[in-house]
């Protein structure tokens, strides 16, 4: 499996910006789709975006749909979540993860899961 370490997390003001990376190693990264997640405390790890192995077609959920962007940079081995607009709500532990298949990053069953980064919104 790939290796995921993400950074970038922080605390910052509603309205902010923000962009996570997550480095990938261990295994060709382009050989996987990729995706980002979060969890709240006391709730469920929710799916919040993935693109596919080579970049062309990405999918969001609803709750950040128009607010966030994933990207991926396979010749650096790097993906990205830019964070726009950021929302108290948007607090929690964000996760990057990869798959080599597009369905198991969707249905939130990838083999890898980076370690974590906190973000914090405040008001």
């Amino acid at each position: 499996q790939v290796q995921l370490v993400e950074s970038g997390g922080g605390l910052v003001q509603a309205g902010d910006s923000l962009r996570l990376s997550c480095a990938a190693s261990g295994r060709t990264f382009s050989s996987y789709a990729m995706g980002w997640f979060r969890q709240a405390p006391g709730k469920e790890r929710e799916f919040l975006a993935a693109i596919i192995r080579g970049g062309g077609s990405t999918r969001y959920a609803d709750s950040v749909k128009g607010r966030f962007t994933i990207s991926r940079d396979n010749t650096r081995n790097m993906g990205y979540l830019q964070m726009n607009n950021l929302k108290p709500e948007d607090t929690a532990v964000y996760y990057c993860a990869a798959d080599q298949s597009f369905h198991n990053i969707l249905i939130i069953n990838p083999g890898s899961w980076g370690q974590g980064t906190q973000v914090t919104v405040s008001s």
